[in-house]
């Protein structure tokens, strides 16, 4: 889906539009690695999380299952930043679980796309209830956003929190305060 040339020429043009040479020598390569960096961080448009959540195990038991500190990189869409953190996903199963890299790898379709958190919260638990077709799940992430650190305000280390709750999560709000508990955060 990434236009590479489009990007090599879109390089050649920022680096001029800030006053830098690219025929100097540090730079000749930099719009072709740029335009490969880009394919790579925006791999998730070309993906979806049904393709990883299909396959799934049966189970006896429908209890709360978490996984949490599952890592992430982002782009802001707003600055074309970076944004980075954890994300942690609880779900109740209905009958059958999915693979644990599953989860992990369902944060990294939405991830690998230019993102707001906020949405990234909600399109993984968009996509457990419907790909999972679990009775209930809950999206847990703390990133911080490198355009509140690099620019405008610089505060680094600041976290931004978002949370979605979906089925049984947002119908049970001891559920919640279970899954929170399980995070060390109640």
């Amino acid at each position: 889906m990434v236009d590479q040339e489009k990007v090599v020429q879109a390089i050649r043009l920022l680096l001029e539009g800030i006053g830098e040479d690219p025929s100097r020598e540090g730079l000749l390569e930099t719009p072709e690695r740029v335009a490969r960096m880009y394919t790579e961080l925006m791999a998730g448009q070309d993906a979806t999380a049904s393709e990883h959540l299909a396959r799934t195990f049966a189970v006896d038991a429908n209890d709360l299952v978490v996984e949490r500190d599952i890592t992430f990189h982002s782009l802001c869409e707003h600055h074309l930043l970076p944004f980075h953190g954890r994300v942690a996903i609880g779900y109740i199963p209905d009958g059958r679980v999915a693979g644990l890299s599953k989860l992990a790898r369902t944060v990294e379709v939405f991830a690998r796309r230019l993102q707001l958190q906020e949405r990234l919260t909600a399109q993984i638990a968009d996509a457990l209830m419907d790909d999972l077709g679990c009775t209930g799940a809950i999206v847990f992430i703390e990133a911080e956003h490198m355009c509140m650190t690099m620019r405008g305000v610089q505060k680094p280390g600041t976290l931004t929190a978002t949370c979605a709750r979906r089925g049984a999560f947002a119908d049970d709000p001891a559920l919640e305060e279970r899954f929170f508990r399980m995070l060390g955060r109640a």
